[in-house]
């Protein structure tokens, strides 16, 4: 079985702690498959966590984002409709020019898609821990078979890998929008 190191699991800088999602430095050799499912039971619940915690940030930003933007271009427009106000006028202005500052950052943010993605994430992290769950429920722990955890830990390899590469994949693009 393969460990990573607290690195491969910088997904969002500062709200990621070390350790949260990964495997401790000092687990040790040898676990029978029972304490091995064990492990990868503990590391998807992690994982759910950590991806429902991203779902629930990118969720809340996509849509104050939204709401902010509408607020300020509803409130220019009207204040906008009020003539011969200079103090309204300019107002009016600014929140125009802070509406259009709102709908660039929005992109290069992309929260909607981090929001799916994290939702995506957490749906096939419960599907890998209901499928170790069942596993393990249908067999006693001297019937566990290492081959067979090994291919639930590919798969939860696997959906980190997913998860990670469709982040890095959504940050470029928003990189190159931004930049264009």
């Amino acid at each position: 079985m393969q460990v990573r190191s607290q690195g491969d699991r910088t997904l969002d800088g500062p709200g990621w702690q070390p350790g949260q999602m990964t495997a401790s430095p000092g687990i040790p050799a040898g676990l029978s498959p029972y304490e091995t499912a064990l492990q990868l039971r503990t590391w998807t619940l992690s994982a759910n966590g950590y991806s429902r915690d991203r779902k629930a940030r990118f969720r809340l930003f996509s849509t104050g984002t939204k709401v902010l933007s509408l607020v300020l271009s509803g409130a220019a427009t009207i204040i906008l409709g009020l003539q011969n106000l200079t103090f309204w006028a300019g107002l009016g202005f600014s929140l125009v020019a802070l509406t259009t500052t709102i709908n660039a950052i929005e992109p290069f943010f992309n929260w909607r898609s981090r929001w799916v993605l994290a939702e995506e994430a957490q749906h096939r992290f419960y599907r890998l821990q209901e499928d170790l769950e069942y596993l393990v429920a249908t067999r006693r722990p001297d019937e566990l078979m290492a081959e067979d955890l090994e291919k639930l830990y590919v798969r939860y390899q696997e959906i980190w890998d997913h998860f990670a590469g469709e982040w890095l994949e959504h940050r470029r693009r928003a990189s190159g929008a931004g930049a264009s």
